[in-house]
């Protein structure tokens, strides 16, 4: 996902409207959704205030590492995508002796 559309999402998550932003990152509302919508080239720093102002912060990853980083995100545990079951009642009555 391209980093523009992570700060539309992350927006939409914390239902900011661009005119909350905007006034945060001293940015109008025109050139704030044009940057959103990835219009021109924008500076990093100016990427960076949008992200602060949602309360997020952006990270490089290394590619070797873009999976595990992404599980974490996503909210699974690193490693492979698997849960154990939860034991039986009868299991946890046994541990205990």
């Amino acid at each position: 996902m391209h980093f523009t559309d992570q700060l539309v999402t992350l927006r939409a998550r914390r239902r900011m409207s661009l005119a909350t932003i905007g006034s945060i990152v001293g940015m109008a509302v025109p050139n704030l959704s044009a940057v959103l919508r990835g219009r021109g080239d924008t500076k990093g720093s100016t990427l960076d205030s949008i992200a602060s102002a949602l309360g997020a912060e952006w990270v490089l990853v290394p590619k070797e590492h873009r999976e595990e980083v992404r599980r974490i995100v996503d909210g699974a545990a690193p490693g492979p995508a698997f849960t154990a079951p939860a034991p039986r009642t009868i299991e946890i009555f046994s541990e205990k002796k």
